[in-house]
């Protein structure tokens, strides 16, 4: 209801998510209830909340659960299994936190943003579970508002451990994010439009309260 999603049946988890989140949206007010459970839409079978369990890693959604709640569908639908991820526990709730809080007041300021969000796993990944869920060593999240006057985009990789740094550190242009992970985020746009996201960032232009 509130995303999209690819799912990567190796490693377990959605290689993206991504959906258009208005100001409306991150003002709803439904409360979180945490329901993880599997996807029965992944036909090949998805992660179970069990892969977790004393894994020292947490459930850690990709599409936020604070991002859904203008829908009570839409806010039990973010803990499917095919939305999370292990996270270390620092780095889930605090830069990545911070982060995504930022993200709903962007969704606030700009009226609507487009966003995708996913892993980056790297050689060498470690596993947990018996489903042999792969640890990222990383997570990305890129953001474009598309609406003039101010058209731009802004991408994040962070690593999967605690931080102390400012999310302005990790930030990079989408384009080069496209590059390490392969993806094409906002191909549906225009070209210059696209181009216009992708190609470079300036900070200045985003509101950085968090």
């Amino acid at each position: 209801t509130g995303f999209s999603l690819q799912y990567n049946e190796y490693f377990e988890q959605a290689d993206w998510v991504a959906g258009e989140l208005t100001a409306d949206e991150a003002r709803g007010i439904t409360k979180r209830k945490d329901n993880f459970r599997p996807d029965p839409n992944i036909i090949t079978g998805s992660a179970d909340p069990s892969d977790y369990k004393a894994s020292g890693y947490d459930r850690g959604h990709l599409a936020p659960a604070g991002d859904m709640k203008w829908s009570e569908e839409a806010m039990s639908e973010s803990f499917l299994m095919s939305n999370i991820s292990p996270q270390e526990a620092q780095f889930n709730r605090k830069i990545w936190k911070d982060l995504e809080e930022l993200v709903r007041q962007w969704a606030i300021s700009n009226e609507k943003i487009l966003v995708a969000t996913g892993p980056i796993i790297t050689e060498g990944y470690k596993t947990i579970g018996t489903s042999k869920v792969a640890v990222p060593s990383y997570f990305f999240k890129v953001i474009a508002d598309s609406s003039e006057p101010d058209i731009k985009g802004i991408g994040f990789i962070i690593p999967n451990k605690k931080s102390t740094a400012v999310l302005q550190a990790f930030a990079f242009p989408i384009d080069y994010i496209e590059n390490i992970t392969g993806f094409d985020f906002f191909y549906q746009l225009d070209d210059d439009t696209e181009s216009i996201i992708e190609s470079s960032i300036d900070i200045s232009r985003w509101i950085w309260d968090y």
